[in-house]
């Protein structure tokens, strides 16, 4: 794939050639050159810190390198990293596919024409679900439970997660000693690193241990909340000692030396379902430092150091979804000895490095000036305001801290992000932690292109590469149909035939949503490479459609059956039916994009193009009910479905991140779905409330998507930590919020540019740098009094580019350098 990179220090912008006579209300143009001195003035500080240490997970700091994750909780007596591996899911290859399935489609179909939706729904959960219906859930990789003996307190005390250098710190006085704490996940390094340095009197004893996932934690200085999270106790010292515990672990686990300054541990990932765990991993944890280091019964310890440094590397056997032979002790201590040999410096600055270059693409700033970006309150003070308070710039740390996550959860090379990123402390999370397809992984790439981290793609392009060979084999034993399908939920292992039940399960379009990440991909970098990557895996998403859509019994056009319109009942205990809304909305853009994909690589097949022409023509169109609602359905069932408020809005996908209901196009179905979202409310679910936000965002409302956003910010939806509370944790939330704000600013559909579409008026002022638009585009964008001030635009020499802006439609082209700059009067 192409990679985009724009140096922001280096962004010249020029004026555009008779602008002024296209908008009276633009000033004449001049060139204006940004320096890299202003750059790094401009560039705000953005961290999360507090006041005390983590005493829940929620509240401890992510750390992330694609492949690598750990939460950092700041325990002055006793550090803790929990550790995570992104291939460390149970099981093995598997097949849960359901014999019957095949066969009893065409009895489904007939029941469900016939209006008998609870004997289709029936024969569906016998026929049609996976036997079993379950997938393979994502496990952690253990603790690391660092012991610093002999502290007498721990006063001055502060923990930070610093975004620009993605370093977490913890910082306290003992005594007359100063410690410092700082750790990272290291991208070139492919390790976890924790530096623990003492000024002061007091030399460094640590003990370190591995404590397995399958341990139940049990927090010493706590008591249970009324949900069963820990929380602090009052006026109790910070002294988390957690025992190890090893005699619990499972018998496969090995916890020894591995040389003189290693500790080695070896395991297999958990059994489930009735599939063995086939997989091995292996954790390797190597010290450096000052001071005397040995391993003694399965612990590594450190005595007399000033600094010590801690390089973790883990890894699992897994290679591919089909292939178990990699070999992880060969790859930890890989990873950590080519680490060693570096100083403590060099590996810092190597990671910072690494971070910095995509991360430094983009800033926001809401607000007069940098400094208002760094207010005195700490982050979990600030999110416990946030529904009351007004703080403009909490908008702009989430923004950037779902830009953070991305990076730290989803890079070339590394598996997709899941449902909980890459963090999870258990063996079985909520959920799994799977990939759920019928939303949740989607929204997990809504900001990767607006946000300039494109490369973050990667990992869901070769998934779905994956799961288009899996899910031919479901579409064939399943459907009876060419090409591939994937339903609501796929793991590590990339299964796709149906799970859960057949309210969940029964939906076939996870693989065709899917496919949109990869064109909008396409969009924002129009490189025909990568087109002719895509094409294959959008065919043969459009074969299957072409072989399993059926006519509508009122010969009301094409349509899916059976399906779901997801997770939703349209009749009590029933969801089963033909021809969700949504479904046609996403069979309607995906034979769209295969059709410009076909004409744009002289696909020779010309056969195959019009059979798409004309099936598109001939899906059911969307439909306003009674109410004057969008229909989730084909029929006026809305008002009748037991959950009034649910949670999904999917027949909402056409408005946003579809663009095929807009503003400028179809204003009486914007105003359906506008309905639809006033009866089902503004606050829902962390990942719901954001998909409201980026849609009201969409249809223009700065206003109602600004209060959506202060809920989302709130202590409701957003745990300490600044994660998405569903409740429990999910990630989407953070990384649909995160599209939800861009959103607002700026929008690129329909074949223009929208500038600040969305401005709130609690935002009159600010500058967004680096975003980018459809068409290979980059955009710095000045505003104040809620207008635009200041725009410049970088793309390719010659283009053309047309804006919106204060209501009035704008054409310009760019000068022979790819650039051009706007100014209001």
């Amino acid at each position: 794939m192409k990679k985009s990179r724009i140096d922001a220090t280096r962004r010249h912008v020029l004026a555009a050639t008779g602008l002024a006579m296209i908008w009276p209300g633009l000033a004449r143009a001049t060139a204006v050159a940004r320096t890299v001195a202003d750059d790094d003035g401009e560039r705000e500080r953005l961290a999360l810190w507090y006041t005390q240490p983590a005493a829940q997970w929620v509240e401890a700091l992510p750390l992330g390198n694609g492949r690598l994750g750990a939460m950092v909780f700041g325990r002055p007596a006793q550090e803790r990293l929990q550790l995570n591996e992104d291939t460390l899911y149970a099981g093995g290859p598997y097949d849960f596919s359901n014999p019957g399935a095949r066969d009893a489609l065409p009895r489904v179909r007939a029941l469900i024409d016939a209006g008998r939706y609870a004997e289709a729904r029936d024969l569906v959960s016998d026929a049609m679900i996976a036997k079993p219906a379950t997938q393979m859930p994502y496990g952690a990789a253990g603790d690391l439970l660092v012991d610093v003996l002999g502290l007498s307190g721990a006063a001055r005390y502060r923990r930070a997660l610093d975004l620009d250098t993605a370093i977490a710190s913890t910082s306290f006085t003992s005594g007359r000693t100063r410690h410092l704490r700082e750790s990272f996940a290291s991208l070139p390094d492919q390790v976890v690193v924790l530096h623990l340095r003492a000024t002061g009197p007091d030399r460094l004893d640590i003990d370190v241990g591995y404590r397995h996932p399958q341990y139940k934690v049990r927090y010493g200085n706590t008591r249970s909340s009324k949900d069963g999270d820990p929380v602090l106790q009052t006026g109790v010292a910070w002294d988390f000692r957690e025992p190890l515990r090893i005699e619990d672990v499972p018998d496969s686990l090995s916890v020894a030396a591995d040389g003189p300054r290693a500790l080695l541990v070896q395991g297999r990932n958990a059994d489930n379902a009735g599939v063995q765990g086939a997989l091995r991993y292996a954790v390797r944890v190597l010290a450096l430092g000052d001071g005397k280091v040995t391993v003694e019964g399965g612990r590594l310890r450190v005595r007399g150091a000033r600094e010590i440094t801690l390089l973790v590397g883990a890894a699992t056997s897994y290679v591919r979804h089909g292939d178990i032979t990699g070999d992880p002790v060969r790859i930890v201590r890989g990873h950590t000895d080519a680490a060693a040999r570096k100083p403590y410096a060099a590996l810092r600055a190597d990671h910072v490095k690494a971070h910095r270059e995509p991360f430094r693409r983009l800033s926001l700033r809401i607000g007069k000036d940098a400094g208002a970006l760094q207010p005195m309150q700490p982050t979990d003070a600030r999110i416990r305001a946030a529904a009351q308070a007004l703080d403009p710039s909490l908008a702009a740390l989430y923004l950037q801290y779902g830009r953070y996550l991305l990076l730290s959860s989803s890079r070339p090379g590394s598996q997709p992000a899941n449902l909980q990123g890459i963090w999870n402390e258990g063996t079985n999370p909520p959920w799994g932690g799977k990939y759920t397809i019928n939303i949740n992984t989607e929204m997990n790439y809504w900001p990767a292109e607006a946000a300039n981290l494109p490369e973050c793609t990667e990992p869901l392009l070769r998934m779905v590469e994956e799961l288009a060979v899996s899910g031919a084999v479901v579409a064939r034993q399943g459907w009876g149909a060419r090409g591939w399908v994937a339903h609501h939920n796929t793991d590590l292992w990339r299964a796709a035939f149906p799970i859960d039940g057949p309210n969940w399960g029964m939906w076939p379009c996870g693989g065709a949503w899917l496919c949109q990440t990869l064109w909008h991909h396409y969009e924002y970098d129009p490189d025909p490479a990568y087109l002719r990557r895509i094409y294959p895996l959008l065919k043969g998403a459009s074969l299957f459609f072409v072989d399993t859509l059926v006519e509508d019994k009122d010969g009301r056009g094409l349509v899916t059956s059976p399906s779901i319109s997801p997770e939703n009942e349209h009749h009590p205990g029933v969801a089963v039916c033909a021809g969700p809304a949504m479904d046609r909305q996403i069979v309607r853009d995906l034979f769209a994009w295969t059709i410009a994909a076909h004409a744009q690589l002289h696909d020779p097949d010309a056969a195959f193009a019009q059979t798409l022409k004309d099936m598109r023509t001939h899906l059911a169109p969307d439909r306003i009910g009674a109410q004057g609602q969008l229909q989730e359905w084909l029929e006026d069932w809305d008002a009748q479905a037991p959950e009034q408020h649910h949670r999904h809005v999917s027949h909402l996908y056409a408005v946003y991140p579809s663009e095929q209901i807009n503003v400028r196009d179809t204003p009486e179905l914007v105003a359906a779905a506008k309905k639809v979202l006033d009866n089902r409310g503004d606050m829902s679910t962390g990942w719901a409330t954001a998909w409201r936000l980026a849609l009201w965002a969409r249809m223009g409302d700065g206003e109602r998507a600004h209060g959506i956003l202060r809920g989302l910010l709130g202590p409701v939806r957003t745990y300490p930590n600044m994660f998405d509370a569903h409740p429990p944790f999910q990630i989407d939330g953070n990384f649909g919020g995160a599209a939800g704000i861009l959103e607002m600013l700026v929008q690129s559909w329909g074949g223009e540019i929208r500038i600040l579409p969305a401005l709130p008026t609690a935002w009159p002022e600010g500058s967004l740098h680096g975003v980018r638009a459809r068409g290979g585009l980059v955009l710095d964008l000045d505003w104040a009094g809620g207008r635009m001030r200041r725009l410049s635009i970088q793309g390719k020499p010659g283009q053309r580019v047309r804006l919106h802006v204060d209501g009035r439609a704008v054409a310009l082209e760019l000068d022979a350098r790819g650039r051009a700059e706007m100014r209001a009067n």
